[in-house]
């Protein structure tokens, strides 16, 4: 079992070209040219569209901030720190406006693949039915898997390239919203 750990403020933010914004980029497999998986914390500093994406399932979450209006596809979408994960299709026109100041959020995209994000409880054993997985955390804690113990930092990811079959967080503080996020992805059939 391979893990990565990665520390968002250990990652230089790039600029978006519209000036809205930058994305850390935490994640990308195989590769920056040609992920399949991709695992990114992007902070909003002003309302605009979102990039395209087609081809690719987007999920995406409120870490910080009073949160967003998503209008996808002309359906509006209310999105706060205490929303679960939102799923949607990045080839949709998005559009985002901020709620009430800046907000920084986190993004699993998926090209290829299929998975999810969803909320990690405190303590709770998650099973992973997914070839790859991982965490991001909002807090620090310890993260139990395949019978390795792992500190995690507060904005880490925590990634597994082979999903261990049970893991659990045990977050160090109890925040007022999620502890973390759990996120999984298994490439589709016929590629690596």
């Amino acid at each position: 079992m391979t893990q990565t750990l990665v520390r968002t403020i250990d990652v230089a933010p790039q600029t978006w070209r519209n000036g809205g914004g930058a994305t850390r980029e935490l994640l990308a497999w195989p590769g920056a040219a040609d992920w399949r998986v991709r695992v990114s914390v992007a902070d909003i500093e002003a309302d605009g569209p979102f990039s395209t994406f087609p081809g690719v399932q987007r999920w995406f979450a409120v870490l910080k901030g009073p949160g967003v209006l998503l209008d996808i596809a002309g359906r509006p979408h209310l999105l706060t720190r205490n929303d679960p994960p939102l799923c949607f299709d990045g080839a949709a026109a998005t559009e985002c406006r901020l709620i009430d100041g800046p907000t920084r959020d986190l993004n699993l995209m998926l090209r290829d693949a299929t998975g999810l994000m969803q909320i990690a409880d405190d303590g709770q054993t998650w099973e992973s039915r997914a070839m790859k997985c991982g965490l991001f955390t909002a807090v620090a804690g310890r993260c139990s898997a395949g019978g390795i113990d792992i500190a995690v930092p507060a904005y880490a990811l925590l990634w597994f390239d082979a999903a261990p079959a049970l893991l659990v967080f045990t977050a160090s503080e109890r925040p007022a919203a999620a502890i973390g996020w759990w996120l999984a992805a298994t490439p589709s059939q016929g590629k690596p």
